[in-house]
């Protein structure tokens, strides 16, 4: 079974073009080394929940959509060897944090064993 790394951010609507070049840059980055698919989501059905939700998670700010994302490996150990090796391409390793289209600590991520994939 593949191993997901899942992600959920918050970005400025201003930024979404941004975004976009920022998401197909990482995703060459991540398919070179080993990622059977990338996929980035921008929000447009997500509503804002009273305990919990998408927008209260990465505390979505006014101006700001959720992006739900993922990477699709083909183990985790797979992930694991990738994800260090995208690390360490120059392209991330330069980039400017400031510069980023969105708030990367109000990003949330994690990797997931696939349980079903029908």
């Amino acid at each position: 079974m593949p191993y997901i790394d899942g992600f959920v951010i918050a970005v400025p609507n201003k930024t979404k073009s941004r975004y976009i070049k920022h998401a197909e840059k990482s995703a060459a980055i991540f398919k070179s080394n080993g990622a059977l698919s990338v996929v980035e989501n921008w929000a447009d059905d997500v509503s804002e929940g009273k305990i919990t939700s998408f927008p209260m998670a990465v505390k979505c700010e006014e101006d700001e959509v959720v992006v739900f994302s993922w990477i699709v490996w083909p183990s985790r150990e797979a992930r694991d060897v990738g994800n260090k090796a995208a690390m360490e391409d120059p392209i991330f390793k330069d980039w400017d944090p400031t510069l980023m289209p969105f708030d990367g600590k109000r990003m949330i991520f994690g990797g997931f064993t696939t349980i079903v994939d029908l």
